[in-house]
């Protein structure tokens, strides 16, 4: 490992709370909700009738050239918009001598809503014209899949799109660690940079399950809300009355950087990467470990990976899905590897605001670390109302507070049992 230092150059989101980094800050710190009745499909006979749906997207408005991508699915649309806030901020395109063979890509990412739909419709249709011979059922099948060509359904698709926009001739990854894949993303895009294998990556994830798989998948294990009475608070991270997450969807996008090569062609740094920890819980695939030994390694990994001991954060940006194992056991693990401090550390969960947004949900929450360093101003956790004996912590309740920043925290975890954190400081630490 070499001693490269890694920075954030650039940023960029598409949510149910806004298309852009800025407007999505503001209504973070307004306490405005994302959450509304499903509108990308008739879900008024599903256990949850509700979602956080980007609304009036118009990828045009952010990138001259959407027409070239217009067979993508929802999920690359809005990696496509993310990253061409990102790209421009960090002002690479302007770059003298920019070197894409050393410019990457490292997505977390999974299907979009737009080609998942007309892949099933397609298979269904299939199978209702040709039922009775199963060679004339695939040929059509296939045929029509043709039609559609938005029905990408391999993850790296994204990828693909985003390295033929931005000429990204360098590594190209994804990842799809469930819930935990842009934070894993992003750590391991770090690595490659502090490795040597690129100068400079755009990574992120972006996800769409608001499809009536993804909503019967979720509802089947009960893990979304069902609080079709109360939409807008439905979402309650850490509070007694929480009942499930509430499925969402977006991307967001950073550019990672050598810290040596951003400044060399003087760019602006946002904040630096200085710890990322990865583990497996080993234990069930749709449960975490319930005393939060897998979550508490990751942190620890993480601290340790950038040298500072626990009491050096100021912030962390929680998973906090509002389901009532994870919230507890992520407690659990911080109060693990936090002790007694862990009752003085301010946390909190956007997706209390955001929904739960999947593959994109961790990039989203590290840009919230980000703006947190640049204002020192820290997100709420909206609709905390009643307390709950296993969270007792400090969830930063319904108001954002004004605090000193200068080391967050922003943690992960997905199905399957995969824990990832990171750890951010602002550019002049």
């Amino acid at each position: 490992m070499s001693d490269r230092r890694v920075v954030i150059t650039g940023m960029g989101t598409v949510n149910p709370l806004a298309h852009d980094v800025e407007g999505t800050w503001r209504a973070l710190l307004a306490g405005q909700s994302g959450l509304a009745e499903t509108t990308l499909f008739d879900a008024s006979t599903f256990p949850s009738t509700f979602s956080a749906e980007v609304k009036d997207y118009d990828l045009a408005s952010q990138l001259p050239n959407a027409a070239s991508h217009r067979h993508a699915g929802h999920h690359c649309r809005f990696a496509l918009g993310a990253a061409a806030q990102a790209w421009e901020q960090s002002g690479l395109g302007e770059a003298a001598n920019l070197d894409r063979n050393r410019l990457g890509i490292y997505l977390g990412s999974g299907e979009g809503s737009l080609d998942f739909n007309n892949f099933t419709n397609t298979i269904i249709d299939s199978w209702r014209d040709g039922k009775v011979d199963t060679v004339r059922w695939a040929e059509l099948a296939f045929q029509r899949m043709k039609l559609h060509r938005e029905a990408e359904q391999e993850s790296n698709m994204v990828v693909a799109h985003l390295a033929a926009e931005f000429g990204a001739r360098g590594p190209a990854f994804n990842v799809l660690t469930a819930c935990a894949a842009s934070t894993q993303a992003v750590g391991e895009a770090t690595c490659q940079v502090r490795r040597g294998d690129a100068d400079a990556i755009l990574s992120g994830g972006a996800h769409s399950m608001i499809h009536p798989y993804g909503l019967t998948g979720f509802n089947r294990l009960t893990a979304l809300s069902t609080r079709n009475d109360e939409i807008a608070t439905a979402s309650r991270p850490f509070d007694l009355t929480r009942d499930g997450f509430v499925l969402g969807e977006g991307a967001s996008i950073l550019v990672i950087e050598d810290r040596a090569h951003a400044e060399a062609r003087g760019a602006t740094i946002l904040a630096e990467i200085i710890g990322y920890g990865s583990s497996a819980d080993a234990f069930r695939i749709t449960d975490q470990d319930p005393e939060g030994l897998g979550a508490a390694s990751c942190m620890r990994a993480a601290l340790a990976d950038a040298d500072v001991g626990p009491e050096a954060i100021d912030y962390i940006s929680a998973h906090g899905t509002g389901t009532t194992q994870n919230d507890q056991v992520e407690t659990r693990a911080m109060k693990v590897v936090f002790g007694d401090y862990a009752r003085r550390v301010p946390i909190s969960s956007v997706k209390s605001m955001l929904g739960h947004l999947i593959a994109a949900a961790g990039a989203t929450e590290l840009i919230t670390c980000v703006l947190a360093l640049r204002d020192q101003v820290l997100p709420p956790t909206m609709h905390y109302r009643h307390p709950d004996p296993e969270c007792d912590l400090d969830y930063i309740a319904n108001a954002p507070r004004k605090a000193r920043v200068r080391t967050c925290m922003s943690n992960s975890f997905g199905f399957g049992g995969q824990n990832n954190s990171l750890i951010v400081v602002g550019p002049d630490a």
